[in-house]
């Protein structure tokens, strides 16, 4: 259905969210896993309950009954502070949804014959891996030769998540790739160098040629575009505080993707449908490659186990994770971030599911009564996930109260200058009037930029998280280096000199 300007200008005064092509009406009905139907009037009424009682700024939902979009739309708000209304059309970021997008158009190039899931992936590199600047820490290490496609999909490789979670910041194989579990963004980014050598091409143009393009998804991408800007959401924080859009310059695999619930619906129905990939390969994609014993998924490396899994057969395949429920087998993909919080999980064979995507971060609160709710999906492991209910959480507690002082212009200018933190982040601190600012860039993506307020000449706090900075000086007042105290931990970052 085609809408005018006005007609958007109108629902969007409203407060509605604009409907996309496929069916959305809070008067329609959508199929659980257990046959029965649910009233597009309790969907609503569920999630504005829970959104209320978690305080989650807004929420997109797309419910799947027999591969086909039943149910999509947006609820609450895409910008808190100006009062912009949540659409399906909206952009938002999709954090570890990036993952399973850079997943299946990899298995096309297996499917082509172009990538083999089974060979070392160094081979497909025209110097040794060691000799690319992000890899020489394994130099020592030549267990990276037994590295393969599939131990990068199914997150067996041995790697931690991110380097920068090692007390080092080094990047180091932990265990026999290929003998466990242990979810890693590092691993994706690595097959992304490997796709990246072997089709000669940026992963965003393959990602637009052969993923976004073919689906329709035309408010998708790995990197951020200016048509987004008309409409597009920004993050909240738990407290409820804006953290900004995610406007990613640089292509990740493994994270920087930003979509929108109704392309990413779209999305949805072709991993369902198997569509663009050939023969079995997306039998391939949804065959378990290892089973998951771990008692949490994060920490990623934490040896306790537990048998509480057993029984759905908790697993992962090619990018996917796997379970089992008396209706057959799931497959389920989270994303998670600071200010994002996405899920989505489907039945193989009834092609029944849902997607939730959240720019709070209180989002994951609701997830365990969404799923009940709307899907009677009582089957995914909330415990293993993480997904702590919003009314089983501790009480948050108060933000550190903080008095601002008036800072010279002249002493701000000295501090300003980038703090790298190795490997490859960097914070990049501004003078903006008479105040700062910081913003991290990691492997040239900027996060959003953050306020710094000074409560001394020294010290500084911002005003989207509970951090403070405090620089140090030599003799002559030049700054040295800033302490970022964070989660508890003072982290000493020295100047770019």
């Amino acid at each position: 259905m085609w809408r005018t300007p006005l007609l958007w200008a109108m629902m969007a005064a409203l407060g509605v969210s604009a409907a996309a092509e496929e069916p959305s009406s809070s008067a329609g009905s959508a199929t659980r896993f257990d046959g029965s139907t649910i009233a597009g009037t309790e969907i609503d009424a569920t999630v504005t309950r829970l959104m209320k009682a978690a305080e989650v700024t807004g929420v997109g939902i797309a419910i799947f009954d027999q591969g086909k979009i039943a149910y999509l739309k947006a609820y609450g708000f895409r910008d808190k502070d100006k009062g912009l209304p949540l659409t399906v059309d909206s952009v938002m970021y999709a954090a570890s949804f990036s993952k399973v997008a850079f997943a299946y158009m990899t298995m096309e190039l297996v499917g082509e014959g172009v990538l083999d899931l089974d060979t070392p992936v160094y081979q497909y590199l025209p110097k040794p891996l060691p000799e690319y600047p992000n890899y020489a820490d394994l130099a020592n290490d030549s267990r990276y030769k037994r590295i393969t496609a599939r131990m990068l999909l199914s997150h067996t490789s041995g790697f931690a998540n991110f380097r920068w979670v090692e007390d080092d910041r080094k990047l180091r194989i932990h265990f026999e790739p290929g003998s466990r579990f242990a979810y890693s963004g590092e691993g994706i980014d690595l097959l992304q160098l490997v796709v990246e050598t072997i089709t000669k091409k940026p992963l965003d143009e393959l990602m637009q040629e052969r993923v976004f393009q073919p689906l329709g998804m035309t408010r998708t991408s790995m990197i951020w575009q200016a048509q987004f800007e008309s409409d597009h959401a920004v993050g909240y924080d738990d407290y409820g505080r804006s953290l900004g859009a995610q406007k990613r310059k640089r292509a990740d695999a493994a994270g920087s993707m930003v979509t929108t619930i109704g392309d990413f619906a779209r999305f949805m129905q072709a991993v369902m449908d198997g569509r663009l990939l050939r023969g079995k390969t997306r039998e391939q994609m949804f065959s378990p490659q290892v089973p998951i014993l771990s008692k949490h998924e994060f920490p990623t490396l934490i040896d306790e186990t537990t048998d509480e899994n057993k029984a759905i057969r908790l697993s992962y395949g090619l990018a996917w994770g796997l379970y089992w429920t008396p209706y057959g087998k799931a497959f389920f993909k989270e994303g998670h971030d600071t200010g994002w919080r996405n899920y989505t999980v489907c039945l193989d064979r009834q092609k029944t599911g849902i997607t939730i995507m959240t720019n709070s971060g209180n989002g994951e609160g609701i997830f365990k009564d969404l799923l009940e709710t709307l899907l009677k999906d009582t089957f995914t492991p909330i415990e293993w996930e993480g997904y702590m209910p919003y009314d089983k959480l501790p009480p948050r507690q108060p933000l550190t109260h903080h008095q601002r002082v008036s800072v010279d212009t002249r002493v701000l200018d000295r501090y300003v200058g980038r703090y790298p933190i190795p490997p490859n982040i960097v914070l990049v601190i501004r003078r903006e009037g008479d105040h700062l600012s910081v913003q991290e860039s990691v492997q040239g993506n900027d996060e959003a930029k953050q306020d710094l307020l000074p409560e001394t000449e020294t010290q500084f706090f911002s005003t989207a998280a509970d951090d403070v900075y405090r620089f140090e000086t030599d003799r002559e007042g030049h700054p040295t280096a800033v302490v970022l105290h964070t989660d508890g931990k003072d982290i000493t970052i020295e100047r770019m000199k």
